[in-house]
């Protein structure tokens, strides 16, 4: 049986189990995954339709098809950058200023639309799944998953806290401390559904940073987030007094760039269908460039 697009195919190593049994124990598969898979009889045993409760042996292959599905997003021919490609992913380098999924207010001009349109137009019959958020005005490394097993195992990576996500920050002021760990709450302000704060009611944050660079005025940190809040970087920034440049939301426009300067450089992961570790690196954007040119003079 020869690995494709849609075969996920897995070398049995262990004698005595079930399909199932080895599925969910030694590779993770969540419950509804596997009986949708059942369901639809998309196992396989050594090439053939198998049931569930057969048991393995060692040198048999198990594999899982992974069917052809209908994206609804609108494609539009707008303008991804692509780093990295492989049966089950699609990761960009995410351009500033663009949603990334669409809502009330941007339904055809995110990124999901200039995914759905490049899937299209490469006869990728997937569904975009993003595996992370970033906001319109972050750039960097944006993950999309092509198959539900990809986008359940990166959710499970993600619970297990094992994928290595880091930032590059341009923040005001100089930072005193080389590096420190912020674990502070955050919460929705009562009032304004947009904006987040720390406060006691909130959830759990914890945020790592370390300087890269002291600017005069600013500072050039590397940030890795242990949690995924909205707006986690920018409100604890914000709170111990080095908001991001050009951060409108949680501080003020800046003449030198028109956004926050905050860009996810880096995303360490591993691939579940082969187990190899990915490091996946994104550039940064001239605006940020630019921005540190300014300040060094």
């Amino acid at each position: 049986m020869k690995e494709s697009e849609s075969l996920i195919i897995f070398d049995i190593n262990t004698t005595g189990l079930t399909i199932e049994e080895v599925l969910k124990q030694n590779y993770g598969i969540s419950g509804r995954l596997f009986r949708r898979l059942q369901k639809n009889k998309q196992l396989y045993l050594n090439g053939k339709i198998a049931k569930s409760s057969v048991q393995v042996k060692k040198g048999d292959k198990i594999a899982m098809f992974m069917e052809d599905e209908i994206e609804n997003t609108i494609p539009i021919d707008i303008p991804i950058d692509i780093i990295y490609e492989d049966h089950d992913f699609l990761i960009l380098n995410k351009q500033s200023n663009i949603v990334v999924h669409p809502t009330k207010s941007h339904q055809d001009d995110t990124i999901a639309n200039g995914v759905a349109y490049y899937f299209k137009e490469n006869n990728i019959n997937k569904k975009v799944r993003f595996i992370n958020r970033l906001d319109m005005g972050t750039s960097g490394v944006l993950v999309i998953a092509k198959n539900s097993f990809t986008h359940q195992q990166m959710s499970k990576q993600m619970e297990e806290g094992t994928i290595d996500k880091k930032y590059l920050a341009i923040v005001k002021g100089v930072v005193e401390k080389d590096q420190d760990v912020i674990d502070l709450p955050i919460g929705k302000e009562e009032d304004e559904p947009m904006i987040r704060t720390v406060m006691d009611s909130g959830q759990n944050a914890i945020t790592k940073y370390k300087v890269v660079e002291r600017l005069g005025t600013a500072t050039l940190l590397e940030v890795k987030i242990e949690t995924g809040r909205t707006h986690q970087i920018r409100v604890h920034m914000k709170h111990i007094g080095h908001p991001i440049i050009g951060d409108e939301l949680y501080d003020e426009p800046s003449p030198i760039i028109n956004r926050q300067a905050l860009h996810a450089f880096r995303f360490r992961f591993v691939q579940p269908r082969t187990g190899e570790e990915k490091d996946i690196e994104a550039s940064l954007p001239n605006d940020m460039e630019n921005l540190l040119v300014y300040l060094r003079n």
